[in-house]
């Protein structure tokens, strides 16, 4: 086992080295330029989009509400919780430094996924919208090559990222708490993520519509009552999480310390585990949407990673610096991490708040499984035709009973090392279509001031 790890962890270092961090970086920024910075530029409308417009007259199968919904079901997920707790363990508090510039940059990266996941989108045989990075590195970028080479990864990957690792940390988390075996947990989420995956996108959209702004109000909330109770300490908190994001982390208790290095490393690699901003997953939650323009439906995908990132995975940063419980060694001798860290950080201020984490990890894997399900369904589809997706479906229900018992560790090695197999292709296609996000973005700009210019005209 000690040395499947291992190699695992070399193979993920490897992947999330520098080059790939870099790459990330660079091309969000380059997009920001291209797109003259639209992460601040239209950031309160993006929001404002997001959660008031209706299109139900255009193309697509469902709203822009329920295209964000899926995307979040997707994102706001075991990422904003567990992930951002092992960040920490091994980063120290910079990498929630960043994870935060991962998602500045990131917000004009899924903007840019969801300009082309719409331009670039097509009918099925079912009359339902397919898009995502395997239709726009085929019809955009020319590269069947890149374009199979994604379909492949993203319906692998679906699996682990988010299948297995949602169902572990939740088997985890509710053992911690109950005493319930792993195994009963894997086979609950199995009936549970089977029945809708049964009926395809428009019922996903039904249930993560409510589902998701339930959830991640309940988990929002919570964390802001353990903050307000700890509002004493809420500067040092965020002293920290910039100071060692430059100088790194000496060790404190069961804490072994981090270099500046794993803290940019782990920032930016659970950063964009979190928001999946780059992955090109998204994008094919983007194509579904009913919308009047690529760039209306752009700006919604880009406003997921702010709610998953600066929000909501901020909220767990910032309550478990304030609670003073990293380094903290559980029954097993060992430095205690995952969303049994988020836990134990609630437990410290609010008595039973740990249910708070256990409550809300449930429906946050459960939306994450059935928006990852999706997303490889919709690979599987690309690759192999409608004959694929039942049986992907069947296997995307039955592998969160092994994830739920398989070790934890080597589950989030997995993930790391697939998303950065998958993150590849899909950056090389939003570097080289650049200049298409930026034409449609400037043809967005204008169409939005002709509509404010009626808009005053008509007041």
């Amino acid at each position: 086992m000690e040395k499947t790890i291992q190699t695992l962890t070399k193979v993920s270092e490897f992947i999330w080295g520098p080059p790939l961090l870099i790459f990330l970086v660079f091309v969000g920024l380059y997009l920001s330029f291209k797109t003259r910075f639209v992460q601040l530029r239209h950031l309160w409308y993006a929001h404002k989009l997001a959660f008031t417009r209706h299109d139900d007259s255009a193309q697509g199968d469902i709203s822009h509400f329920q295209s964000l919904m899926t995307a979040l079901a997707a994102t706001i997920g075991i990422g904003s919780i567990a992930g951002v707790s092992t960040a920490i363990v091994v980063g120290g508090f910079g990498a929630l430094f960043w994870m935060w510039v991962a998602a500045f940059f990131g917000m004009a990266t899924k903007y840019a996924e969801g300009i082309l996941a719409i331009k670039y989108r097509v009918k099925d045989k079912k009359g339902e919208m397919c898009g995502g990075p395997m239709y726009y590195l085929e019809r955009g970028l020319k590269s069947k090559f890149l374009a199979v080479m994604f379909a492949v990864l993203g319906a692998i990957t679906a699996f682990g990222t988010g299948n297995m690792v949602q169902s572990n940390s939740v088997a985890y988390a509710v053992y911690d708490l109950t005493g319930i075996p792993h195994l009963w947990t894997g086979i609950f989420l199995f009936v549970l993520v089977g029945v809708p995956l049964i009926w395809g996108i428009k019922s996903i959209g039904k249930i993560v519509a409510w589902l998701v702004p339930a959830m991640a109000a309940f988990y929002i909330l919570g964390g802001l009552t353990v903050l307000v109770m700890k509002a004493d300490v809420i500067p040092y908190a965020f002293g920290l999480i910039v100071k060692n994001a430059f100088t790194g982390q000496a060790a404190a208790g069961g804490f072994l310390g981090s270099t500046i290095m794993m803290a940019i490393q782990m920032g930016v690699s659970r950063g964009i585990f979190s928001s999946e901003a780059g992955l090109g997953t998204s994008p094919i939650a983007a194509a579904a949407a009913k919308t009047d323009s690529p760039g209306r439906q752009a700006l919604v995908s880009m406003s997921s990673v702010f709610i998953t990132t600066v929000i909501v995975c901020t909220i767990t940063g910032l309550v478990i610096a304030a609670t003073g419980v990293l380094g903290e060694i559980g029954a097993d001798g060992k430095v205690i991490t995952g969303s049994a860290l988020a836990l134990r950080a609630f437990d410290a201020v609010i008595p039973g708040g740990g249910l708070i984490v256990t409550i809300a990890l449930i429906p946050f894997a459960y939306s994450t499984i059935l928006g990852w399900a999706y997303y490889g369904e919709k690979c599987v589809e690309y690759l192999f035709g409608e004959k694929g997706v039942i049986p992907y479906r069947v296997l995307s229900a039955l592998v969160v009973i092994p994830g739920a018992i398989m070790n934890l560790q080597i589950i989030w090695l997995v993930a790391d090392i697939m998303n950065g197999l998958m993150a590849f292709p899909n950056l090389i296609g939003l570097f080289f279509l650049a200049k298409i996000v930026s034409a449609e973005t400037k043809l967005f700009d204008n169409m939005l001031k002709s509509e404010r210019k009626k808009a005053k005209a008509t007041n």
